[in-house]
This record gives C-alpha cells, sequence and structure tokens, in this order.
C-alpha cells in the first residue's frame, strides 16, 4: 500500500500541480504562440494556442503588473492553473497554450474563471481537432 500523503501526491509532487513537462517556461514559446497561433478572448482572460510539434500539451499563464501586486498576480495564476488541470482533456496533445489575465480577473472568483476557460476551449475546440486550419496558419505564417 503507497503511504498516505495529506498535502501532496506519493510521487512527491503536490496535489494539482502541473507537471514541468506540461508547462511553457520558456519567453521564446510565449512570444510563438501570441504571435503564430489563433487566440480567443473572453472579459477576463485570452486564450492562444499554437501547434508544439511533441506528444504533449503545454501551458503558460501570463498575469501583468496591470492586474494588481505580486499577492493578486499570483493568487490569479494559481486560479487560473488550477481551473486550466481540471479540463486538461480538452486540449489534445501537441498544443501550446497561453492564458493571459485581463484586469477583471483580479476580482473575479474561482468559478467565473474557470467558466471564462471553458468556454474559451469550447470556442478553441474546431481548431485543436481541425487540421486544416492549423496547417494554413503554418504555411502562411499569419496567426489569426
Amino acid at each position: 500500500m503507497p503511504p498516505v500523503c495529506l498535502y501532496g501526491r506519493a510521487d512527491g509532487a503536490l496535489a494539482g500541480e502541473m507537471k514541468r513537462e506540461q508547462r511553457l517556461v520558456r519567453s521564446a514559446d510565449f512570444d510563438r504562440v501570441r504571435k503564430m497561433g489563433r487566440s480567443w478572448a473572453q472579459p477576463l482572460l485570452v486564450l492562444a494556442a499554437d501547434r508544439n510539434d511533441l506528444d504533449r500539451a503545454r501551458f503558460g499563464f501570463v498575469v501583468s503588473r496591470r492586474v494588481g501586486n505580486a499577492v493578486v498576480r499570483n493568487r490569479v495564476k494559481r486560479r487560473l492553473r488550477e481551473a486550466m488541470r481540471r479540463h486538461l482533456p480538452q486540449v489534445p496533445p501537441g498544443w501550446d497554450v497561453v492564458i493571459v489575465a485581463r484586469q477583471a480577473s483580479a476580482e473575479a472568483r474561482f468559478s467565473d474563471l474557470e467558466a471564462a476557460i471553458v468556454q474559451a476551449l469550447d470556442r478553441a475546440q474546431t481548431w485543436f481537432r481541425g487540421p486544416r486550419a492549423a496547417v494554413e496558419i503554418e504555411s502562411t505564417g499569419v496567426g489569426v
């Protein structure tokens, strides 16, 4: 029987934490997704996505100083990360997704942030499922 861990998983990772291979960390990847990918806007956030030629989806979160001080920004980032983690199966492997928080996200409840992510992912599903749209963008080099 594996050891019981109250504050994390048995493998040492925190409960709800995205694995490192699921995170975008290089600024060049963030820039590529924002410039070459497609985006969907919501009042609380903007979701941008682009292909990554990997066998997994990766996620990045941007919360600028415009949203609030460090405490507020970190709270928004944690909430967005958790909301996205709950809906990971909606993003197929091979995509990079960047979520950019808007100012209104600082005052939003978690349920509102989660609903905004769900709406943005629903709008993005045709893009995720349709290889023609991604190929057209890659061949022209123009994001929509």
